[in-house]
């Protein structure tokens, strides 16, 4: 099953917002407010490579107040541990 990590920027102040709407979308497994260089972290699985695509760029990324993101696409025989 693709899997994929976004971690996201978004305008200061509008992370609860985001948060909330990101947990609306579909394929969206856990999505988490963090400290650091990124504002929030957000878990991906769907049943295709192109459902994972369609999420991160139509969904998540057109959300008002992301400022950037960085998806990290899982390489599923490396590693692993639910």
């Amino acid at each position: 099953m693709p899997t994929a990590y976004v971690l996201v920027n978004c305008i200061l102040g509008s992370e609860e917002n985001i948060i909330k709407e990101i947990a609306e979308v579909p394929n969206v497994k856990e999505v988490r407010g963090t400290y650091g260089v990124h504002d929030i972290f957000v878990k991906v699985k769907s049943d295709t490579v192109e459902l994972l695509n369609h999420t991160v760029t139509s969904k998540i990324r057109r959300i008002s107040g992301i400022t950037s993101t960085v998806t990290l696409v899982v390489i599923e025989d490396q590693g692993g541990k639910e």
